[in-house]
């Protein structure tokens, strides 16, 4: 098959980028970049930003499938996964329900703790909280974070005792549900997952005057240092990314996404949360672990977009 009749078997292909969420920034970077991608292999793909354009037009303008590069809530939260669903468009990614729990940190928690799991304490904040009990418990630092925002915002690190109020009152900004997660002294790594693989992990290294790894790290500066291959013996990588792998079907997750975790000093895993639309910019780290694999970004793309022509799937 010529790459030309390869590319007609997709039809027409709209990229949903940009949205509503406070990940809108992001997700327009990340949009483009697949945009560009699938039409540098001979796509019919075209640009859709939901914040501009009614999902009618999904109809109307005869999409064939839709690349779901939109982060954060009414994209990456369930909403739009409904809405395509119920207008029998196929879309690329979690369902309904993964997509829903996956960006929900706390019920993310839950499931994982209640299927033996192992994740970080947490407790759960509101302005009525004890702040003081909640510190002497989890012990200093503590990160705190909105439990349904992505890219690390409103999320603090508490390092001072008599400050969580403060970081939760900043959380709460952005979200109702604000989470306490205790301080793992470690490292960082995530673990990319496309189909049924884990791709090699990324041990995140931030500047050294940076508290953690937040939006700033992520995605403006280029002093961030991403180690991949991580660096670990071969039994440790792999049973990190069969941990991913377990964590990410357990929410009901397929497709591809991504599976943040920390190790402590003794090497002991925990798994922080993951994301059902990770993000494809020019510092992401699914298409970093993916080049290592031997992947390009365009390869990486149409991967994901044929899981689109998959027939007769459960839609969790």
């Amino acid at each position: 098959m010529s790459e030309t009749d390869s590319a007609k078997k997709f039809g027409k292909v709209a990229v949903m980028l940009g949205g509503t969420s406070a990940e809108r920034p992001v997700s327009l970077n990340s949009g483009n970049a697949v945009l560009a991608a699938l039409t540098r292999r001979g796509i019919d793909a075209h640009a859709f930003d939901p914040a501009t354009r009614s999902l009618g037009d999904l109809m109307s303008g005869e999409f064939d499938r839709v690349f779901i590069a939109l982060h954060g809530r009414y994209g990456e939260d369930g909403c739009m996964q409904g809405a395509l669903e119920l207008l029998g468009i196929p879309y690329t990614g979690s369902g309904v329900m993964a997509s829903a729990v996956g960006m929900d940190k706390w019920r993310t928690k839950l499931l994982w703790r209640a299927a033996g799991l192992p994740t970080a304490d947490w407790a759960m904040l509101d302005a009525a909280s004890d702040f003081a009990a909640i510190e002497a418990r989890l012990g200093l630092p503590i990160f705190v974070k909105p439990a349904r925002e992505g890219s690390s915002i409103g999320m603090s690190k508490v390092t001072e005792a008599g400050t969580l109020q403060a970081a939760y009152e900043k959380a709460a900004e952005h979200d109702a549900l604000v989470l306490a997660e205790k301080f793992i002294d470690g490292a960082e790594f995530t673990v990319g997952i496309v189909g049924d693989g884990a791709l090699p992990l990324i041990r995140l290294q931030p500047a050294a005057e940076k508290a953690f790894y937040d939006f700033e790290a992520k995605y403006l500066r280029d002093d961030t240092q991403y180690h991949c291959p991580a660096g670990l013996p071969d039994a440790q990588e792999m049973g990190l990314r069969k941990l991913a792998l377990d964590a990410f079907r357990l929410i009901g997750g397929r497709g591809w996404g991504r599976v943040d975790l920390m190790t402590d000093r003794l090497g002991n895993p925990y798994l922080l949360e993951v994301n059902t639309s990770p993000g494809m910019t020019d510092h992401s780290l699914v298409p970093m672990a993916a080049r290592v694999a031997g992947i390009d970004f365009d390869a990486l793309c149409i991967t994901i977009l044929e899981q689109t022509l998959m027939s007769g799937e459960a839609l969790p």
